[in-house]
């Protein structure tokens, strides 16, 4: 090669280098721009399957005096994040019982320990009549003087926890006629809901904080026209969406016909019958479902319906017991909760399945009343047949409840659970 080129062949790779060198330098001067997070709305949330729904109570005693602690319901936090769970449902924000509050804190706390961490909540503002509770008769026509309170409280929280709180819930089955202690006419809900839809409107809420109502599906307009009120009519058109209530477990004693084995199916084993009770509880809650749908749509509204509350207790020594419709155990919770999940999943419809933990203080003078064990957890730390898989795949690994590791009922031996399965009734003393 001659001199000449040798040059030109150096100098050529010399700048070649130096701007290689300036580049280099450059780029480990500037700040490495990391991707920022999606912020997550209600619309986002809802519907969306990798976002699992549930209510939510951390109570242990059997009195809801004794609260809680901050540190217990972050232990909480941790084992529903460990099972999918990123959006809970708590259900009201009482002076007296400061949980949902604590909840936020729990939350926020653990979101400043773990930025990844990712917890939402619907919050509860409960609602009442007029001497609800009391040894006055209820006047459903007028509404408590603390429903004010509690509204301004719900709104404080989701101002000091606006990353937090995505759903504001007017009441908690607060329409619903057999709520005969302490149910409100629908003009009342629909009063608080245009409130705080107002606040969004003067920019004192987020604009993308939703505003709902929980209640039976009946109460939307699902089941009986006593229901189909001007004033409710009014309501779905006000809401963002619609928090419905469906619940196989009870009708399986209220409203029994779907749970009453078919003449064409008595030839089944007792497993087999069981599985078909399970089929149809599937049926009924989605016919439930479709009845808020379809009352909605007649309306000509169209906005999302999601399940505000359903679920399945495990022991009964009442109506659901074994002198009733035998509906309360494990095997048939875990059909439920599997059949729930997988429908609304597909469906894109929110549940919020209650519950996540046993409460004991739901019937605490009757420590095996139906209400104390709707939980997938019990109160030992055991996860109920439902979740048995997931303690198998060690999703609960490291974490614990009250200082013990999440185990499995009946120490995992299914044979023993099924002993506890009994066929459903329907023909006994209601």
């Amino acid at each position: 090669m001659r001199k000449s080129n040798i040059i030109k062949v150096n100098f050529k790779l010399s700048i070649f280098i130096l701007i290689l060198m300036v580049a280099f330098g450059c780029s480990n001067n500037k700040e490495v721009e990391k991707p920022q997070k999606e912020e997550m709305t209600a619309a986002k949330i809802l519907g969306n399957p990798n976002y699992l729904a549930i209510s939510y109570g951390g109570y242990r005693e059997k009195s809801r005096e004794i609260q809680p602690t901050i540190a217990e319901l972050k232990e909480d936090m941790k084992i529903l994040s460990a099972m999918g769970i990123k959006i809970l449902r708590t259900y009201n924000v009482q002076p007296k019982l400061p949980h949902a509050a604590n909840v936020l804190k729990a939350i926020s706390e653990l979101k400043k320990e773990d930025a990844s961490f990712e917890m939402y909540v619907m919050l509860g503002a409960w609602i009442d009549c007029l001497n609800a509770w009391t040894d006055k008769t209820p006047n459903h026509d007028i509404e408590s003087p603390a429903n004010a309170g509690e509204i301004a409280r719900a709104v404080a929280l989701a101002k000091q926890y606006p990353d937090i709180v995505k759903v504001i819930a007017v009441g908690n089955e607060a329409m619903v006629k057999w709520a005969a202690s302490y149910f409100v006419q629908p003009n009342i809900i629909l009063k608080w809901v245009n409130h705080l839809q107002d606040l969004k409107i003067k920019g004192e809420l987020s604009k993308d904080l939703w505003i709902t109502s929980s209640d039976d599906f009946s109460s939307w307009g699902g089941g009986d026209s006593v229901y189909h009120t001007e004033d409710l009519e009014k309501l779905i058109k006000s809401v963002d969406y619609i928090s419905t209530h469906t619940y196989p477990y009870h009708n399986s004693h209220h409203n029994p016909e779907f749970w009453k084995t078919p003449n064409y199916l008595s030839n089944l084993t007792d497993k087999e019958k069981v599985d078909e009770a399970m089929s149809r509880a599937l049926s009924f809650t989605k016919n439930q479902y479709r009845g808020v749908v379809n009352y909605m749509k007649s309306l000509g509204v169209h906005k999302p319906v999601h399940i505000g509350e359903t679920g399945w207790s495990t022991i009964s020594n009442g109506h659901y017991g074994a002198n009733g419709s035998r509906v309360s155990d494990e095997y048939k919770q875990g059909l439920y909760h599997q059949k729930i999940r997988e429908w609304t999943k597909k469906e894109g419809i929110s549940c919020f399945y209650f519950e996540a933990f046993d409460e004991q203080w739901k019937d605490a003078e009757n420590p095996k009343g139906s209400e104390n064990h709707f939980g997938l957890i019990n109160l030992k730390g055991e996860a109920k047949f439902p979740l048995w898989e997931a303690v198998d795949k060690g999703v609960f690994n490291g974490l614990t409840r009250n200082g013990k590791p999440i185990t499995k009922t009946f120490n995992g031996n299914k044979e023993n659970l099924m002993k506890t399965v009994l066929v459903p009734n329907t023909e006994y003393p209601k």
